[in-house]
């Protein structure tokens, strides 16, 4: 069995924090959102080769971090974008890389971004009992919430229909992108695309397949994020903490009040001020300041500053009565 994690997109609604750094790349508690892929990959014996499914502008940021890591698994398939707007859709890049890298064996396709509290090794448990197309779906339980998403409908655990991203949803149960597929299916992706079809969602392939035969959905409780905005970062973050604090052991915080879902990286300095639901990276020093709900990246000097719901860029350096 072959695994696919995709980590091809730019993440611009998070820039400038991902405007050069790959958004798995993404601090939550002591690991990142991808590590925690590549270890239940990594235990799990059935899968002998990781593609790590990147763009050519983070492809060298991806080389090195796979360079460094302890997973033996992982390998980097390019695909040939370096802007958003280059970009072949998931589906798309998913059938160029089944080419690229001759794969046909079954395939386990989960995206990089995504934070999920099931071990994928459970996921693929209950893929090899059904032998079919399969995805994951967990309920957001907020109808409102629900419009964003592919939902599905299920009979047990097969799906029978598909919303995508509904003005009146049936349900609140939605596709989250992880899926997989049996090795007879792989050539389908071709087909698919050749016909015209949508080449952004993996929901829409999903969708036409089930129209051509069983598609089962794995459904779990428990947590997951699609790490796509700042919100939904800092919401992955306040779980990975359980709601409270971490702090570097080199970190130094003086004189200062840490509330709720901080994480002060190391190096960082934290002087006279109020933290709140806040990611400070590497480096950073924060001095008379009041920070909620924000993302400080590397190097960063603060000083006499008030910000809320804010993304400031490496070794940014903001003082009081500065316009930005």
């Amino acid at each position: 069995m072959k695994a696919v994690v995709l980590a091809g997109g730019y993440a611009t609604r998070l820039w400038p924090i991902t405007e050069t750094r790959p958004k798995m790349f993404l601090p939550v508690g002591e690991n990142t959102v991808i590590d925690e892929i590549f270890e239940d990959f990594e235990a799990d014996d059935r899968i002998d080769e990781v593609f790590v499914s990147t763009n050519e502008r983070f492809a060298d940021a991806f080389a090195d971090y796979l360079t460094d890591s302890p997973f033996k698994k992982p390998t980097l398939s390019v695909e040939e974008t370096v802007e958003e707007d280059e970009k072949f859709g998931v589906v798309g890049a998913l059938a160029q890389l089944v080419e690229r890298e001759n794969v046909d064996d079954d395939l386990i396709v989960v995206a990089g971004d995504n934070m999920i509290s099931f071990d994928l090794s459970d996921f693929a448990d209950f893929f090899e009992s059904k032998g079919t197309p399969t995805l994951a779906a967990y309920d957001v339980g907020d109808r409102e919430r629900a419009k964003s998403y592919g939902l599905v409908d299920l009979d047990g655990d097969e799906v029978i229909d598909f919303q995508e991203k509904p003005d009146d949803p049936k349900t609140t149960l939605v596709s989250i992108a992880c899926y997989a597929f049996p090795a007879e299916t792989l050539p389908d992706l071709s087909t698919y695309l050749e016909d015209g079809n949508n080449p952004d969602e993996p929901g829409w392939f999903l969708q036409w397949l089930q129209k051509r035969g069983a598609v089962h959905a794995y459904t779990f409780d428990g947590a997951w994020f699609d790490i796509g905005t700042a919100d939904s970062y800092l919401d992955a973050v306040e779980y990975a903490l359980d709601g409270g604090t971490l702090v570097a052991d080199d970190a130094i915080v003086e004189n200062s009040d840490l509330g709720d879902v901080v994480h002060v990286m190391s190096g960082a300095t934290v002087t006279d001020s109020t933290l709140e639901r806040a990611v400070v990276f590497p480096n950073v020093t924060i001095t008379d300041s009041e920070i909620r709900n924000s993302v400080i990246d590397e190097g960063a000097t603060l000083e006499g500053v008030d910000l809320s719901g804010a993304l400031i860029g490496s070794h940014t350096s903001i003082t009081e009565g500065d316009d930005f």
